[in-house]
């Protein structure tokens, strides 16, 4: 027991055998960290706009989480830091409770992801399906493209309301003149950002895009938004101010925070395990990395933060093979906070924000979309009611419904296909066998088919019959309502003199029948029996019976 212990333990930390290709490939992570500290620069920045908290703030977690993430987490290849996902989550936080509370609730989150990850809980985001994931996609970009309106138009951001809300006040606010001069900077960086990869794929757009908006900004004097002034260094660690009345308060934030970075952080991971070949990755250790991540970055005074997938698919695709690479770009990073935050705070805001329209726009292809909405009706109906939930209520609560709403259409298809056949008796027909009724069920007897199969085997129709045969060795899944219901058939059939042999219970079902006492029906343990053949011969023998009593009367 120790020893199971002591190995699972051992699993959740850093080990000799994560660089283990290290020695011939250095030279490849070094470069692919380069290029993804280059891409995250502005989506950084970026983020912690968005989000309210800053854009120290979105620099400080992609340097200290990243890095931490990097060393400790469940992916070789995993890139961590802030995200658009997390900052549709944490806006509304920042706006009801202030940027103070951050700190406070970016540790708690952390804490709770860790929690979930040495609690083996890794592996449930498996048990989210494609639908709900691509929705959820789908409505994060929405509500993230809304997001980045106020920026655009250089409108103050509306506090409180939802993004639908927000983005049409913020459309009636806006000032032409004032509107004209930040779209001006919005439809430069989203021409070169959409123009730059079709001349050259190495070239980085966003950040070329930002430099170029920046630059055009100084010449032109145009009075617009700018980042302002950001610190040359990393600020101190800090333990948040542990009020527990503020703590109470911020708990279900949290909580919803930690589930959105578990779910991110996974399918990330997920995907980096498909795209490279550097091994699977392991969930729960990678629960553990980002929780304590995101409390890395909370002592520094950063955001929570999650895997992200679209620096992670860059990392991948430029060479990466061990955490190196990660940890390169985390350290790129930390390089821009000491020297290069003079450049940094000219950075117009709508440059920024026309940065994250144009990721918005990419981060569910048409292709997914269209693949999804030709698939089945149910599916496309779990994608749409996902997507609109994120964007109309929260994005935990749209999670769950799509969830809700995909097993609702599972369960409904897998009742579909469950159910009784009426089959013939073996061999050739003996006398009284028209007195025989063999059943099959096939598929599942669970909750959401009982009923239709409790009708089907106590058919009216069937007067004549004496003896009813089930067959269910076909049966493929019984859970406690398909179980009670078989023994309620048994005992109405029973009750209406017809015997009731059951053939083939599995070995996986026959302590579920027995807990719930569906088998105590039955006359007596003779009619519980394992081959066909004994089925059928022990039900001529009650029919035999049954006639000689008669012939006898």
């Amino acid at each position: 027991m120790i020893g199971a212990s002591t190995r699972w333990l051992f699993r959740l930390l850093p080990q000799r055998a994560d660089y283990a290709p290290l020695r011939e490939s250095w030279r490849r992570d070094a470069l692919a960290g380069v290029t993804v500290g280059v891409v995250a620069l502005p989506l950084a920045l970026a983020f912690g706009v968005s989000s309210g908290v800053g854009a120290a703030a979105g620099l400080v977690t992609a340097v200290v989480a990243g890095l931490v993430a990097a060393v400790l987490g469940g992916s070789h290849v995993q890139v961590s830091g802030p995200t658009g996902a997390m900052v549709v989550v944490l806006a509304p936080v920042v706006a009801e409770y202030g940027a103070g509370s951050v700190a406070l609730v970016t540790v708690l989150a952390g804490v709770i992801v860790c929690v979930a990850g040495a609690a083996g809980l890794g592996r449930a985001v498996t048990f989210i399906p494609w639908p709900v994931i691509e929705g959820f996609t789908l409505g994060i970009a929405t509500i993230i493209f809304l997001q980045q309106l106020p920026s655009a138009l250089d409108v103050p951001t509306p506090a409180g309301d939802r993004p639908l809300v927000a983005a049409w006040r913020v459309l009636a606010d806006a000032e032409p003149s004032a509107a004209a001069r930040s779209l001006v900077v919005v439809a430069v960086v989203a021409a070169l950002m959409l123009a730059l990869p079709r001349l050259h794929a190495g070239i980085p757009a966003s950040l070329a895009a930002i430099v170029v908006a920046t630059a055009l900004v100084t010449v032109l004097g145009l009075d617009v938004d700018t980042i302002g002034a950001l610190p040359d260094h990393l600020p101190s660690p800090v333990l948040p101010a542990l009020d527990p009345g503020a703590a109470q308060t911020l708990l279900s934030a949290a909580l919803a925070i930690a589930a959105l970075a578990a779910i991110e952080s996974l399918l990330s991971a997920r995907v980096a395990a498909t795209m490279s070949a550097t091994g699977p990755y392991d969930p729960d250790r990678e629960l553990v990395g980002q929780g304590l991540a995101s409390v890395a970055s909370g002592l520094f005074g950063g955001m929570p933060s999650t895997g992200a997938i679209a620096r992670t698919a860059v990392n991948v695709r430029s060479g990466a093979r061990t955490r190196l690479a990660a940890v390169t770009h985390a350290l790129l990073l930390l390089g821009v906070v000491y020297v290069a935050t003079g450049p940094v705070s000219h950075i117009p805001l709508a440059a920024l924000a026309a940065v994250l329209m144009v990721t918005s726009t990419r981060m569910v292809s048409r292709r997914t979309v269209g693949s999804i909405l030709r698939s089945t009706r149910s599916d496309a109906v779990t994608f749409v009611v996902t997507a609109v939930v994120t964007v109309c209520l929260n994005l935990i609560e749209a999670v769950e419904v799509g969830v809700v709403v995909a097993a609702f259409f599972a369960l409904r298809r897998v009742a579909a296909r469950s159910g009784v056949v009426r089959e013939e008796l073996p061999g050739p027909r003996l006398p009284g066998d028209d007195q025989i009724a063999l059943l099959r069920l096939d598929g599942a007897m669970f909750f959401g088919a009982s009923d239709r199969i409790s009708s089907l085997i106590t058919d009216a129709d069937h007067p004549q019959v004496s003896v009813v045969v089930i067959r269910m060795s076909q049966l493929g899944m019984l859970d406690a309502t398909g179980a009670h219901t078989l023994g309620l058939i048994a005992t109405e059939l029973e009750r209406r003199g017809i015997t009731v042999i059951i053939k083939g219970v599995r070995p996986e079902h026959l302590p579920l029948l027995t807990n719930v006492g569906a088998l105590e029906a039955l006359r007596h343990e003779h009619h519980l029996v394992d081959s066909l053949d004994e089925a059928i011969a022990h039900a001529r023998s009650h029919v035999a019976g049954r006639q000689v009593v008669t012939g006898r009367g």
